[in-house]
């Protein structure tokens, strides 16, 4: 049933005519005329009956009546609790990294329990490629992945991405080890005999060690991989290999974080959502949250998002 009919049998129920109805709602009495008839025929009930020369509610039509009340008031509610100006309340469900999670999203859930009570956070530790495909699947409402400019990530078209912030990568290797002076080409070809490490459930920092190195004219020998950095540092510290490491993370005792440029490896994060999603208010909520505390700008961006500023120092 259409709640535009609802409206027009709830309206002749209360005014009485549908001349009323028809001044009442702005449009014609053989508009309303017609529309009661469609309802009838929705309903397989007899609506209206002659009463002179007017018409009145059967007691059918009454009982709709009386129910077009409330599923009016009912649909009035959810669009005033899912439009973008609601106050946000409900179950936000978040897909993301661990460093998304643990340096940003965790203060959030934090100050939401204090701001906005109604507003509950669940939140599953996810890679990129699996918080996407959680996302595809209706299985989360927010993603925080991140891409890296030598490996950019492509985005389907149902999804926005709001960028979130960068942070330049380096080579970790052991410490003491001789590094020359030069470009990151220059660094990675001093390299190329080693054992690269990468990370074991997302592709694109190996995407990125190898672009580096067919940029160098040579073919890297990835041997482990590991999810943790702290146990992809213990690997270097051990002696076996080298691998891309956040060029402001604090170094184990046997690790140096070489730095990288010309060209520049930088890892970018996102917060990714359904375009039909985006302004719920929970997830519209804690999407600028994240924004702000990053610092970064809230301007949706579709398949190639451009990476925002730089983070403060740290972070």
């Amino acid at each position: 049933m259409e709640t535009r009919r609802l409206e027009l049998l709830a309206e002749l129920s209360r005014l009485g005519s549908m001349r009323a109805v028809a001044e009442a709602l702005g449009t014609t009495t053989s508009t309303v005329s017609q529309q009661i008839a469609a309802l009838a025929r929705e309903t397989d009930t007899t609506l209206i009956e002659p009463d002179g020369r007017r018409v009145r509610l059967t007691p059918a039509g009454r009982r709709l009546a009386d129910h077009a009340v409330t599923i009016l008031a009912a649909v009035e509610a959810a669009r005033l609790d899912l439009g973008p100006g609601a106050e946000p309340h409900g179950t936000l469900r978040v897909a993301g990294f661990g460093t998304a999670i643990r340096a940003y999203l965790l203060p959030i859930v934090t100050e939401l329990a204090a701001s906005h009570p109604q507003v509950r956070v669940l939140i599953r530790e996810h890679e990129p490629a699996e918080a996407l495909h959680a996302l595809a699947a209706d299985e989360t409402d927010l993603a925080l992945t991140y891409d890296y400019n030598l490996a950019p990530a492509t985005l389907d078209p149902s999804v926005g991405a709001t960028p979130l912030w960068t942070t330049e990568w380096g080579l970790g290797v052991p410490a003491g080890t001789q590094v020359p002076e030069g470009t990151a080409l220059d660094v990675v070809t001093h390299f190329r005999a080693e054992n690269w490490i990468v990370n074991s459930r997302n592709s694109a920092d190996e995407v990125a060690i190898r672009t580096l190195a067919s940029m160098a004219d040579f073919t890297p020998r990835v041997t482990h991989q590991a999810d943790s950095l702290d146990l992809v540092q213990a690997m270097i510290a051990a002696g076996l290999g080298v691998g891309l490491l956040p060029g402001d993370l604090a170094p184990f005792p046997g690790v140096r974080i070489v730095r990288l440029a010309a060209p520049r490896v930088v890892l970018r994060a996102y917060a990714v959502a359904r375009h039909g999603s985006i302004n719920w208010p929970p997830l519209a909520l804690v999407t600028d949250l994240l924004a702000r505390r990053t610092g970064a700008d809230t301007q949706q961006t579709g398949a190639d998002p451009r990476p925002p500023g730089r983070p403060p120092p740290g972070q």
